[in-house]
């Protein structure tokens, strides 16, 4: 890679303003001091989590504290701009592994702190209090909000038969069920989600991308034959844009929370692996934004605790009222005056200025 930047800063007809560094190629940072270059950390994932990764560090570095051991524990960590305490139980388990990513995640935090700021796919509107928070800790570089970012391009002719059966489906009746790329359950636990479903009485529209092999379909879809649809895949943001859909059940990535946020649709979580916990956490407790269904990826879940998530997801007026105040908020902060768009202009003003000032 350094060789790479060496090649564009000797392209005569152009000049390098700053390097935009990928969380998980923070070495370039090097190459960016070497070459008096202004670089700047992309964090893909919610402001909430870089607050963790951030204080684990210092929890790590400052307090000599091992995390590894609230392993399996009730403990709970003091994060800075968070309203609750953060039990270590929704941290990745990597993190809270001593043969884990915990010594990768306290380098990377380091290494964010060497950077000129950190850009993070959120907005202050969703995020204001870790965000405040960060901004007003003299040790961090600058936090640039700018989300949410999100790929709205759509393909008609890809989504044609999903689009065309949710459009004889009512307004905001249909429970949609995606887990993303990754995401897959044991024959029991399928067998739990399709009764659940069925027993609801909700329309469903379930992306199961690898069902296991011994389970049998048959009898569960001729039973929810014209009010429930199983599939292998689907465009989460087609089928999230769509107006007959009126509850989402995710893993909580965080581009599937800003998507059902964009299109003002409230989550039940239920999340997986990685940060999702952390991620469900955050919809769930410290925000009230989103329904809990499970938040412990190694149990079997229980038809009737999956009916009664998805009946508060579709009757739980003050979260879908939370959920459409902040898809308009979402939408506002990217406009002119908003405030993604004023962190944007900020960033690139402060790129543009130190490339000045260091004469790159």
């Amino acid at each position: 890679m350094r060789e790479a930047v060496i090649e564009i800063i000797n392209f005569k007809s152009s000049q390098v303003a700053g390097i935009i560094v990928d969380m998980f190629c923070v070495n370039m940072i090097d190459v960016a001091v070497e070459f008096k270059i202004p670089s700047n950390v992309l964090f893909p994932s919610c402001a909430g989590f870089l607050a963790v990764m951030l204080q684990v560090q210092v929890i790590t570095d400052e307090f000599k504290q091992d995390i590894t051991e609230y392993k399996d524990t009730d403990k709970e960590l003091l994060i800075p701009g968070f309203l609750n305490q953060v039990p270590a139980k929704v941290l990745p388990t990597g993190m809270l592994d001593k043969h884990g990513t915990l010594d990768l995640d306290v380098a990377t935090a380091r290494r964010f702190r060497e950077s000129k700021g950190i850009i993070v796919n959120t907005f202050m509107e969703l995020e204001t209090n870790a965000i405040k928070s960060m901004l007003s800790d003299g040790k961090i570089p600058p936090v640039f909000p700018v989300g949410p970012v999100i790929n709205l391009k759509q393909n008609p002719d890809e989504d044609e038969g999903i689009r065309s059966w949710l459009d004889n489906q009512p307004t905001s009746s249909v429970v949609f069920l995606c887990f993303g790329s990754w995401g897959s359950f044991k024959k029991e636990q399928v067998n739990e989600i399709a009764l659940a479903l069925e027993r609801s009485g909700y329309r469903i529209l379930w992306s199961l991308r690898r069902p296991p092999m011994d389970v049998d379909f048959s009898s569960f879809l001729e039973r929810t034959s014209g009010v429930g649809k199983v599939i292998g895949w689907a465009r989460q943001l087609a089928v999230l844009s769509h107006p007959a859909v009126g509850g989402f059940i995710s893993q909580c990535g965080w581009n599937s929370i800003l998507e059902s946020l964009w299109f003002g649709v409230p989550i039940a979580s239920w999340p997986m692996y990685a940060e999702q916990h952390f991620n469900a956490f955050e919809m769930v407790v410290e925000f009230g934004m989103a329904v809990d269904i499970n938040m412990d990826s190694k149990i079997i879940v229980t038809c009737e605790e999956i009916e009664r998530g998805i009946r508060q997801l579709m009757n739980g007026n003050e979260i879908r009222k939370k959920v459409k105040e902040m898809k308009e908020k979402s939408h506002t902060t990217l406009m002119e005056h908003g405030s993604s768009y004023n962190f944007l202009g900020r960033l690139i003003d402060g790129i543009m200025h130190s490339s000045i000032s260091s004469g790159t």
